[in-house]
């Protein structure tokens, strides 16, 4: 067990989930075979069995001036993003979101109009994958808190982080570090031109989950994959340590935007290995696998590396396969700059 008194900074985010998830576990509420729980804390949702179909559920909450700053959002597209990141998670299992209980904070003075704009942002993105949002709860808060919950179904197959092998290639859905592209943008109040500024402020404010990608994937023989929401190198390390495995990836082979090439060509490759928020899907798989799925998908999908045995880490490697030094990491809760 841990030694304690401890402070958040200097455990940071993954910490305390690993602590939390051994005092479940511990105290019997945790993974509990009894209650048919098939994957409990530790993964991009939880699983379990109801009358003899498997069942996913997330929440993943979004808190102003930590997450979003109503400085940048519009109401509508915090609706958008806030169920949009749990319907993600869903789709990193391979799973299909079926209902969502919405739970809000609010301070008093929050305009009624304001709200049920948000309400459409949820609405726009809820029929786009016939998604039943079936209640929730509002309580006065100092700030906006929005912190949706979503339940969906999988089939027998279900996507996890634990099960790429040696030998498996490494694989992504999309381009990578748009989000981080346009948060950078909007918090800077860069100008760039209409097409580039458009697109860019889609990626970050308005992701789209990957349901339909998640689905053919765990349906073709996929076994792991989770969804990029603290970065590439920070999920795919998630993966490694999961799976007990190594990963190698080849930096010049990461997809990037040709835009944000275009106007953050410097800092592209960074923003694509550390900036989060893409919500596209990373996976493993035989090489076979993957290239089945690849006609079938209705994004791009790019081989970026492949699973070692070890070490057990993310290794990156430059153009002429040699390994780069890399202290850029991805999003972590409670960290401070001392150990971002």
């Amino acid at each position: 067990m841990y030694n304690l008194p401890m402070k958040l900074w200097q455990i940071g985010e993954f910490g305390l989930i690993e602590i939390i998830t051994e005092f479940l576990n511990k105290s019997g509420v945790g993974d509990t075979p009894e209650h048919d729980i098939l994957i409990g804390v530790g993964d991009d949702a939880a699983a379990w069995r109801s009358q003899g179909a498997p069942q996913l559920g997330t929440t993943d909450i979004l808190i102003q001036d930590v997450h979003f700053s109503l400085d940048i959002i519009t109401w509508r597209e915090l609706g958008w993003k806030a169920l949009a990141v749990n319907i993600s998670d869903i789709a990193a299992m391979g799973g299909i979101p079926r209902h969502a209980l919405v739970s809000l904070g609010l301070p008093s003075d929050t305009e009624v109009e304001q709200v049920l704009e948000m309400y459409q942002g949820m609405a726009e993105i809820a029929k786009r994958f016939a998604l039943s949002i079936i209640g929730g709860d509002v309580v006065k808060a100092p700030l906006v808190i929005i912190s949706p919950s979503v339940v969906g179904m999988a089939g027998n197959n279900i996507l996890t982080r634990s099960a790429a092998l040696p030998g498996d290639l490494i694989a992504v859905t999309g381009y990578l570090g748009s989000s981080a592209a346009g948060l950078r943008m909007l918090k800077a109040g860069l100008e760039l031109d209409e097409e580039t500024a458009g697109y860019l402020r889609q990626a970050h404010l308005c992701p789209l989950p990957r349901v339909g990608e998640g689905e053919l994937l765990a349906q073709h023989g996929v076994r792991a994959a989770i969804d990029l929401s603290d970065g590439l190198v920070a999920d795919l390390d998630k993966i490694c340590q999961a799976s007990r495995v190594g990963a190698r990836v080849m930096t010049n082979r990461v997809p990037i935007h040709p835009l944000v090439l275009a106007a953050f060509e410097r800092d592209s490759l960074r923003l694509a290995l550390s900036g989060g928020e893409d919500y596209e899907l990373l996976f493993t798989a035989r090489g076979d696998v993957i290239e089945g799925t690849k006609s079938l998908m209705s994004s791009p999908v790019t081989i970026i590396g492949e699973i070692v045995a070890e070490p057990r880490r993310v290794t990156l490697l430059d153009e002429e396969g040699k390994a780069m030094e890399w202290e850029g990491g991805g999003w972590e809760h409670f960290r401070d700059e001392r150990f971002a």
